[in-house]
């Protein structure tokens, strides 16, 4: 059985997919005419496409018992 750090990475990972996916469905999204102002849903899709790559970087370093140095 995985250990609880596991489970909490995945639930953070899933978490920060479905901000991505709503962040890109409601940017794609046609504007209200006459509206001037609006959410700026890219960054927060950036930021939650980091927060996925550092998920499973962390990921990475959980299941193989070794730290993810990366290009050293």
């Amino acid at each position: 059985m995985q250990n609880d750090e596991t489970i909490l990475t995945l639930m953070v990972i899933l978490t920060a997919g479905i901000l991505t996916a709503l962040a890109v469905w409601r940017d794609r999204a046609p504007r209200e005419l006459g509206k001037i102002w609006h959410f700026p849903w890219r960054p927060l899709a950036a930021v939650a496409i980091l927060v996925i790559l550092l998920g499973l970087a962390h990921l990475v370093t959980l299941l193989s018992g070794r730290q993810f140095t990366g290009r050293l």
